[in-house]
């Protein structure tokens, strides 16, 4: 780390304000993840939050977020998200996909050893969630009432783009506060084994990770930010060849949620080579700073894990998360509206 850095890190009250953007990506459960990254910067005077992108648990940990700003700044924000989260894990208490009993005797976070897991699956490959949930349940719409004023969110200073899949043209729609209701949070997080497509406008929708998890092109156009932070955490690469049939299915999950976000990635680094410095959007382009936070630690959770709220693991990857954006901010808080720390231009060579 270098000199800058340690004196920013250690004297952060005394720096000018850096805007920043962030960009969250979804991920069941473990968005408990990002909500320990946003936790930890927000406790950075320093680092004011113009724009927020996010996707599934991504947009609901941004809505949140942009809520509890709206009313009590940062300490606001912290408090909406500890409320959130509190109610999710509530919640799951009651839900039938539960640990099997070898699973916590081993201290296994996943629940593909659970019976009603396995049976669940197994339904969700067979019938619809039209006639496996025909009553279109879905425990997060009543965390959401309490926990977002959407009036509030409306007025709200930091701005949100919530990226939602059209289940007719395969699109994704990007809605800003003032479209943003509850039913467009559950259309960013409706996965459609799970969940029937939600009617937004007499257009319905699904999981908005299979446009954009989560979509970066608003950030650059529309905010006065210069430095964007990626929360990643579905992981990209995976050193073992999956063998079972579960094991291929997830991996084939998180390719297609990842591909939207590399596909973007690499246009921007491309627009950045090509961009003109001058005014204009070109400059948007040129002038764009990239950086992201994510730990290898959640790949090794597996994929069923993401349905697991208990307090126990959420308060796990809550810290997990702080602990990661703390080694971010002591390597990086000195580059942080000065220069890049994520290098795109490598992604120029896997094309």
């Amino acid at each position: 780390m270098s000199q800058e850095a340690t004196d920013t890190a250690t004297d952060a009250t005394a720096r000018p304000p850096v805007l920043i953007d962030l960009a969250l990506q979804g991920g069941g459960s473990h968005g408990a993840f990002t909500w320990g990254v946003l936790d930890r910067l927000l406790d950075e005077p320093w680092l004011r939050v113009e724009a927020i992108s996010g996707t599934s648990a991504g947009a609901m940990n941004a809505a949140v977020l942009a809520h509890g700003w709206a009313d009590g700044g940062a300490a606001g924000a912290k408090a909406a998200l500890d409320f959130y989260w509190r109610k999710v894990s509530h919640a799951a208490r009651f839900s039938p996909l539960q640990r099997s009993p070898l699973d916590r005797l081993t201290g296994r976070w996943s629940i593909d050893n659970s019976p009603t897991y396995l049976a669940f699956d197994l339904m969700t490959r067979m019938f619809s969630p039209y006639y496996l949930n025909p009553l279109d349940y879905n425990p997060l719409r009543a965390i959401l009432a309490e926990s977002i004023d959407f009036q509030r969110l409306a007025r709200s200073s930091i701005k949100l783009f919530i990226t939602a899949t059209s289940v007719r043209t395969g699109r994704g729609r990007i809605f800003r506060n003032a479209e943003i209701t509850a039913d467009v949070l559950l259309a960013s997080a409706c996965l459609p084994t799970m969940f029937q497509a939600v009617e937004i406008d007499g257009e319905h929708y699904w999981d908005g990770g299979y446009a954009g998890n989560p979509t970066i092109t608003p950030l650059i156009r529309e905010s006065d930010a210069h430095d964007t932070i990626l929360v990643q955490i579905n992981p990209r690469e995976r050193t073992d060849v999956p063998r079972t049939a579960n094991d291929v299915l997830n991996r084939l999950n998180e390719v297609s949620f990842n591909s939207p976000l590399m596909k973007e990635l690499r246009m921007i680094a491309l627009l950045r080579q090509v961009a003109d410095p001058g005014q204009g959007e070109g400059a948007r382009w040129a002038e764009m700073r990239t950086h992201r936070i994510w730990t290898d630690n959640l790949a090794a959770f597996g994929a069923s894990s993401k349905l697991n709220a208990e307090w126990e693991f959420v308060g796990m990857l809550k810290e997990l998360g702080r602990r990661s954006a703390d080694g971010f901010l002591r390597a990086h808080a000195g580059d942080l509206g000065k220069r890049s720390t994520a290098d795109l231009d490598i992604l120029l060579q896997e094309c």
